[in-house]
């Protein structure tokens, strides 16, 4: 059976967004209801995992860039499959090995994701920009958003369905679709536009990567593009951490569930998850009618707004009176980031040349950790020691530095 780069790439973001609907949909009911971690705990764990991520990713992106993204992708499936396929076997675990607690499990779960996570991240942009070339990559980045939301529908049914089981199934099943798709990869992933770096002679494999991440360090400091793009991930990292880790929480300790409708948490946030992709699927193919996506100053000035909508949003979710004000509140930021993830990723790929793509896209995802290491373990201590929302109220706060980014980058162009 013969693919083309594109088909492979949209069935790529289908499968990984199949599985991490089916795991993350319910994540909040495993990690608070059933292995019990507190809010300070939830940010330890993800300052684990950005920590791991920011420890890799550079030496990821080199890999990628020096020898071959899609060696890199593929074993990126297969170390993110395994580490999932753990955290599903947690209660297993503990009987065989007693003396470890559930969050050191879950900590080295983390691990494997984070390296996991470094192996695919940047080296999948660049395989696919190097396919297809950089003219199309804002239309095929939106269609590829589609088709991830249309996949996280029915991953959210899944990831419901199989937690009324086991709450820590959802994870086992994601973590056995990785590495599914890994072995896919291998048979069907071909590399057609990528030229590996000419070695030198007599040349030693860690010094050509070191010779690769050089010159991505050099394409960062030539181009002021992308040193505010480098505070853009920074700050975003900072503020994006203590919203993703603490907005199941905020619902489940601080707003609570109306008690007229019968529905379980698992259910709950399912029917959210859901309402919140369907959403986004409509807001993404009115954003791609309505705005040349193919256009960096068309981007950034989308990129500009949305993100002012979302501190706006933010802060009306952390001061959320009610359930059903909560809710909106979340469904609109859920909107807000499935446009704002393909326009962001078009903004970054017209900006980095594509010899040092991985590296460089490795470099950022490395400051966006960065922001969420140093900034997690912050809005977590402020969770436990005055409360959920004003860690949200924090989250939003680090955002407005980014407006100003933007705005600055708008005047430039």
């Amino acid at each position: 059976m013969k693919m083309n780069a594109t088909q492979l790439y949209l069935i790529m973001r289908f499968i990984t967004a199949l599985a991490n609907a089916t795991m993350f949909t319910t994540y909040a009911v495993f990690y608070i209801a059933t292995l019990g971690l507190s809010p300070l705990e939830l940010l330890i764990v993800g300052t684990v995992l950005e920590l791991t991520v920011v420890l890799f990713e550079g030496v990821t992106g080199v890999v990628a860039d020096t020898y071959s993204r899609r060696l890199s992708i593929i074993v990126g499936m297969f170390v993110l499959g395994g580490g999932f396929a753990l955290q599903g076997v947690i209660g297993f675990l503990q009987e065989w090995v007693p003396f470890l607690p559930v969050l050191g499990w879950v900590l080295l779960a983390q691990v494997f994701f984070g390296v996991g996570h470094t192996f695919i991240s940047g080296a999948d942009t660049a395989w696919i920009a190097d396919e297809v070339g950089e003219q199309s990559l804002g239309s095929l980045f939106m269609r590829a958003k589609r088709v991830s939301l249309v996949a996280t529908m029915a991953g959210i049914g899944l990831s419901v369905g199989l937690s009324t089981l086991g709450t820590q199934l959802p994870y086992f099943v994601g973590g056995l679709m990785y590495v599914a798709l890994g072995l896919f990869l291998i048979f069907f992933m071909k590399e057609k536009g990528f030229t590996p770096r000419k070695r030198e002679k007599d040349s030693s494999q860690w010094k050509e990567m070191k010779t690769t991440w050089l010159s991505g360090v050099k394409v960062v400091r030539s181009q002021p593009i992308l040193l505010l793009i480098l505070i853009v991930t920074l700050f975003s990292g900072a503020a994006s951490e203590g919203y993703d880790r603490l907005r199941e929480a905020h619902l489940i300790t601080d707003v609570g569930f109306p008690k007229s409708i019968p529905f379980s948490m698992a259910v709950w946030f399912g029917v959210i998850a859901a309402l919140t992709a369907f959403l986004g699927l409509f807001a993404v193919k009115f954003t791609e009618k309505r705005l040349d996506v193919n256009n960096e100053r068309a981007v950034m000035v989308g990129m500009f707004v949305l993100t002012s909508l979302r501190i706006v949003l933010l802060l009306s979710f952390a001061l959320s009176p009610n359930f059903w004000w909560a809710l909106s509140s979340l469904l609109l930021i859920g909107v807000i980031e499935a446009i704002s993830s393909p326009l962001y990723d078009t903004w970054l790929n017209l900006n980095i040349p594509s010899n040092v793509r991985a590296t460089v896209l490795s470099m950022l995802s490395q400051s966006n950790a960065l922001g969420q290491t140093a900034g997690g373990p912050v809005v977590g201590w402020i969770g436990s020691r005055v409360s959920i929302r004003a860690s949200l109220i924090v989250a939003a706060v680090l955002l407005s530095p980014i407006v100003y980014v933007y705005g600055k980058a708008m005047r430039k162009k």
